[in-house]
């Protein structure tokens, strides 16, 4: 987390990215436009025509839920960085619109972890999954990961000032933590974060993805079984392109603003690259519609016996 902004100074090495007043804008403006367009039809879209909501449509609607907090916050990002990285909406909503930045990423990539297990046990488990279905399970679960978001975020949105002097007359947030910041504070949240918004989800969405695919590859070719493809691996993409680049980079960046790297060429590469890839980031809110695509088709488990023996059909997504 932290460095929203401006550039930040270390000893002698400073950071710089001029672009980015020009790509964030651009960028935020996209999601903006089109994540908001793309998440609210599929949240009426869901509040319609689900009657009867699978497990994986209850994750599903929370990353919807995710996408649209995390949008209504972007307006504030964007006139922020075409000022400058100039903050003028006070401390408060400095802590608010910066935790939830970070909120969505991990967020996202948990929901998506969430769905990635419920579709592989609907594929290799069937008949349990027939059983868990009209379970609480899922909204158990889903009440357990937000819960466990506002208590990572609470304690930055009270914890204190998050917004600080920039360069000139300008006011930063969520940025130019000094080093005691980043040794005491933000490295603790960081390397949390890391861990488990990211590194475990994401484990768990390269492993049983892959599982399931080739569990339906083996069916009898149908548009059952080539839209369930898709919906599995638009979701490797949007998790490949959208979070492993951000978490390389960030999580060297950490260690040069720890400066464990000490290298200051390194650091200013460093800097200037989790720029883009913060921008790439958010375009998951634009490409989670995608998800919801495939997910409103009316797939159904089919099953038929033969000598005893079950036949499992394509995949089952309501």
């Amino acid at each position: 987390m932290g460095n929203l902004g401006r550039a930040p100074s270390s000893g002698n090495c400073t950071y710089e990215a001029n672009f980015q007043y020009q790509l964030f804008p651009a960028v935020y403006t996209i999601v903006f436009v089109l994540g908001l367009t793309g998440n609210v039809s599929a949240l009426c879209i869901f509040i319609k025509k689900t009657k009867k909501a699978s497990p994986s449509f209850i994750y599903i609607a929370n990353l919807i839920v995710v996408d649209i907090i995390y949008i209504c916050t972007l307006p504030f990002r964007i006139h922020y960085h075409m000022k400058r990285n100039n903050w003028v909406f006070g401390d408060v909503t400095c802590r608010i619109t910066g935790t939830l930045y970070y909120a969505n990423i991990y967020l996202n990539v948990t929901f998506l972890s969430l769905i990635c297990v419920d579709r592989y046990i609907a594929v290799v488990h069937p008949r349990k999954y027939l059983r868990m279905r009209g379970s609480r399970v899922s909204r158990a679960v889903a009440a357990l990961v937000w819960l466990l978001a506002l208590a990572v975020m609470l304690p930055l949105v009270t914890g204190g000032t998050l917004n600080n002097a920039g360069t000139g007359n300008s006011t930063a947030c969520f940025e130019n933590f000094d080093a005691k910041t980043w040794s005491k504070k933000m490295a603790a949240y960081n390397i949390i974060a890391f861990l488990f918004g990211f590194f475990i989800p994401f484990t768990i969405i390269i492993i049983f993805y892959p599982l399931a695919a080739r569990k339906i590859a083996r069916l009898k070719s149908s548009v059952h079984r080539d839209k369930a493809l898709r919906m599995i691996w638009a979701i490797m993409v949007i998790s490949i392109l959208c979070f492993v680049p951000y978490h390389i980079t960030h999580f060297f960046y950490l260690f040069a603003r720890l400066e464990v790297i000490e290298d200051c060429a390194f650091r200013s590469f460093l800097y200037k690259s989790r720029r883009v890839t913060m921008a790439l980031a958010s375009l998951t809110c634009c490409l989670d519609p995608l998800i919801y695509f495939f997910a409103t088709n009316k797939f159904r488990p089919k099953y038929s016996t033969k000598r005893g023996s079950q036949k499992v059909y394509s995949v089952a997504l309501r």
